[in-house]
């Protein structure tokens, strides 16, 4: 089978920092390969580096989220364009807008957002976007940029919302909330196929069942994908095969 790809684990966290061989072990036996390490801010910067020159398998982002746009957030975003002055990342990620925990920055969450797209265009990668309680939002922002392409991380949004998001040449990250109940991400997907799904875990966050509520890691992103079996009616091997190339597609490597 294809190796599946995680394309969202902030594995670089510190309850995992012990652990990665063991982790990566567990990866192996699931038949997941690639992992990629979407960034926070810079608190968390080095770690993520740390992680990608130790195993080459997990692959860096860089950007600033959402939720760590707060004043100082102009000299968080020169570090973000200084890091992409200096080599390669995969994406810019993880970023957006989330109106769930707190508004107060949301003009300045805007701004980043927007100067970051920028980012991506100038170096041709990727966006992984952070959408939470704004995902209408953040796709009407997407929208005034002709020519980008990314992911919208754990996608939560409408069936509506999901096809104008692939009609802009989006993918739909889908993780471990598929496999809840009532999630309704199984009838989204049913409508609109796998051709711009991409796996992912958010882990240590959102780990699907039979793990639901415990820290979730990039080895059960296999259970994601057994969960698209059921609602697609595919072979395992087949939904290994086609998120692994979407992914490939996207972030190019």
């Amino acid at each position: 089978m294809t190796p599946l790809i995680d394309t969202h684990a902030h594995l670089y966290l510190p309850e995992f920092r012990e652990r990665w061989p063991e982790l990566l072990e567990r990866c192996d036996v699931a038949g997941v390969g690639d992992i990629l390490l979407p960034a926070i801010d810079s608190e968390t910067h080095a770690a993520v580096l740390e992680l990608e020159a130790a195993h080459p398998r997990c692959r860096a982002m860089m950007g600033l989220h959402p939720c760590s746009v707060l004043a100082n957030y102009e000299q968080e975003l020169a570090l973000v364009q200084q890091y992409f002055s200096e080599r390669p990342f995969v994406a810019v990620g993880e970023i957006g807008l989330d109106f769930y925990w707190d508004k107060t920055f949301s003009e300045q969450q805007y701004a980043a957002f927007h100067s970051q797209i920028g980012l991506a265009l100038k170096y041709d990668v990727p966006i992984a976007v952070h959408s939470r309680n704004a995902t209408a939002e953040a796709i009407e922002v997407v929208r005034q940029y002709p020519g980008l392409r990314g992911v919208f991380h754990c996608f939560g949004g409408t069936l509506q919302q999901a096809e104008a998001l692939i009609g802009l040449g989006f993918y739909l990250g889908i993780g471990g909330v598929l496999t809840f109940k009532n999630s309704g991400l199984d009838a989204i997907i049913k409508a609109v196929g796998l051709d711009r799904v991409v796996l992912e875990t958010d882990a240590p966050y959102l780990a699907p069942v039979p793990y639901r509520g415990k820290r979730n890691e990039p080895s059960y992103v296999r259970h994601v994908a057994e969960k698209l079996v059921d609602v697609t009616g595919r072979q395992l091997a087949e939904v290994a095969d086609i998120t692994t190339k979407n992914a490939r597609d996207l972030f190019r490597f």
